[in-house]
C-alpha cells in the first residue's frame, strides 16, 4: 500500500508539471520590471552627442561622400574589397559568416555597425576610440582592404567627384600625384615595401597624406553615425506595458516571448552586460569563449588598450579635431588587471536575427547556442570567465531565444543611404 501510495504521488507530480499555466498574456510586470523595460526600450535612446575628434561627424556633405566611400572598391590593394564587403546592408551590416574575408582571412567576426555611433570604443578589443579610426584601420591592413594611404589619396584627386566633394567638405584636396614625394604604395603598416617607401618620405608629405586619410575616415563615419536602429517588436510590446495597453501587449508577444523576456531582465542574468537602448554596456567581458587559436589577440582588451593608446588617429592625436580635455575616455581607461585578459566587447543584441553567427570569432553558429553556451558557462581557457552557470532548464532555453528573435527592427536612416549609391 505504502509503494503505491507514493507512486500516486509521483505520478501526481508530474501531472501537475505538465499541467503548469505557461505565462500569461496579461503579465502583470511590477513597478522595478517596468523600470527596466524601460530602459532597455528604443523610445530610451538619447539623440546622439557630437563627436568633439570629428567636426564633420553631421554635415550632411561628409554622409554623403562616406556613403559612396563606404561601397567603393576602388579603395583596396585588389579593388574588388569595400566597407560593404563585411558590412552589408541586407545582413544587418554584417557579412553573415564566422571570420570576415578580405583579401585574406580575418581573425574577426564582422559585427554589425548599426548603432555603434554611440559607442565609445571599437573592433571587439577596442583599439580605436572614434568611428573615423575605425574606418581607417581595414583599409591598410593587409588581410581586409590591403591598402595604403598614399593609394587612397590617389584614387580621391584623380576622381573628379570625390576631388569636388572633398574640397567642398576639407578644403582644396592636396595634390599628391607627383610620385617622387608620393609613391603609389606607402604606409606606416608592417609590409616592409609599404613601410619603406614610407619612411623615404619627407615628414611634410607624410602629413599631408595622413591628413587626407583621417578625413576619409571622418566622411565613413559621418555615414555610419546614421545607421540607427529602430522600433522592433519588443519596443511596440514595452512602449504597449508603459501604456497599460494589454490588447496590444496581447497581439505583439505571445506566452513564450513574455516568459522569455522575463527570464532576460531576471534569472537569466542578461541585463548585466547588455542593458540600455541598444542592449550593450558597450563594455569589454570574458564570457570564457574557446577562441579558435592561441593567436597573440585572444587576450582581446588586454591588447586593445595599449593599441589605441598608441594609435596616431586616436582622440588625442595631431589628426583629431577634439581638445585634449575632452577625451576623458582615453586618458582614464583602465590600462592593466586580469579583467582584461580574455575580454572582448558585448555586442548590441539588436537585430540578432539578421547577424549570424555570433561572438567575437563567429563561434557559435545559432542563437540555441549561445543562450545554451552561457546556461553551461565554461571556464575560460584565457584569464577568468564572468559568467556563472544559469541552469535554466530545457523550454526557459527555448523561451529565451525567441525573445531574443523579437529584437530585429528597421533602420531609421535615410533608406537611400541603407544601400548601394546609384
Amino acid at each position: 500500500p505504502m509503494r503505491r501510495f507514493f507512486f500516486a504521488i509521483a505520478i501526481l507530480s508530474v501531472l501537475i508539471s505538465v499541467a503548469a499555466p505557461e505565462p500569461s498574456q496579461a503579465q502583470t510586470w511590477t513597478a522595478e520590471e517596468r523600470g527596466i523595460l524601460r530602459s532597455l526600450w528604443i523610445g530610451s535612446l538619447p539623440p546622439l552627442t557630437a563627436d568633439p575628434s570629428n567636426r564633420v561627424a553631421d554635415n550632411a556633405k561628409a554622409a554623403k561622400l562616406g556613403h559612396k566611400l563606404f561601397f567603393d572598391k576602388r579603395f583596396s590593394g585588389n579593388k574588388e574589397i569595400a566597407c560593404s564587403s563585411c558590412h552589408q546592408p541586407e545582413k544587418g551590416f554584417a557579412d553573415g559568416l564566422p571570420l570576415a574575408q578580405g583579401m585574406g582571412a580575418v581573425p574577426r567576426h564582422a559585427p554589425t555597425i548599426i548603432g555603434t555611433a554611440y559607442s565609445p570604443w571599437f573592433f571587439w578589443d577596442g583599439r580605436k576610440d572614434s568611428q573615423w579610426s575605425q574606418a581607417l584601420g581595414p583599409m591598410e591592413s593587409p588581410v581586409e582592404h590591403g591598402g595604403t594611404r598614399t593609394q587612397l589619396t590617389k584614387i580621391l584627386f584623380s576622381d573628379p567627384d570625390y576631388s569636388k566633394s572633398y574640397g567642398e567638405i576639407f578644403g582644396t584636396l592636396p595634390d599628391t600625384t607627383d610620385e617622387s614625394r608620393f609613391p603609389n604604395i606607402a604606409a606606416p603598416i608592417d609590409v616592409p615595401l609599404s613601410r619603406a617607401a614610407w619612411d623615404a618620405m619627407k615628414t611634410a608629405d607624410r602629413k599631408i597624406v595622413s591628413r587626407i586619410y583621417s578625413n576619409i575616415g571622418k566622411a565613413i563615419a559621418a555615414y555610419e553615425r546614421l545607421i540607427i536602429p529602430g522600433p522592433s517588436r519588443f519596443d511596440g510590446y514595452v512602449e504597449a506595458v508603459l501604456n497599460g495597453d494589454q490588447a496590444v501587449q496581447k497581439r505583439l508577444f505571445n506566452d513564450d516571448e513574455i516568459g522569455g523576456l522575463s527570464l532576460f531582465i531576471g534569472k537569466g542574468n542578461c541585463t548585466q552586460c547588455h542593458n540600455g537602448p541598444l542592449l550593450t554596456n558597450n563594455d569589454f567581458h570574458n564570457t570564457g569563449l574557446t577562441p579558435r587559436t592561441d593567436a597573440p589577440g585572444n587576450v582581446g582588451r588586454a591588447a586593445g588598450i595599449k593599441s589605441v593608446r598608441k594609435d596616431e588617429f586616436n582622440c588625442l592625436g595631431q589628426f583629431s579635431d577634439a581638445e585634449d580635455a575632452v577625451c576623458g575616455e582615453l586618458k582614464f581607461a583602465k590600462v592593466s588587471g586580469i579583467e582584461l585578459i580574455g575580454s572582448f566587447k558585448t555586442p548590441t543584441l539588436r537585430n540578432l536575427g539578421k547577424t549570424a553567427p555570433y561572438m567575437h570569432e563567429g563561434q557559435l553558429s545559432t542563437l540555441s547556442a549561445v543562450v545554451e553556451f552561457y546556461n553551461r558557462a565554461p571556464k575560460a581557457k584565457i584569464g577568468h570567465s564572468e559568467l556563472k552557470p544559469l541552469r535554466l532548464t530545457k523550454t526557459e532555453l527555448v523561451r529565451l531565444e525567441r525573445f531574443l528573435m523579437t529584437l530585429d527592427g528597421p533602420l531609421i536612416g535615410p533608406q537611400a543611404l541603407m544601400s548601394p549609391p546609384r
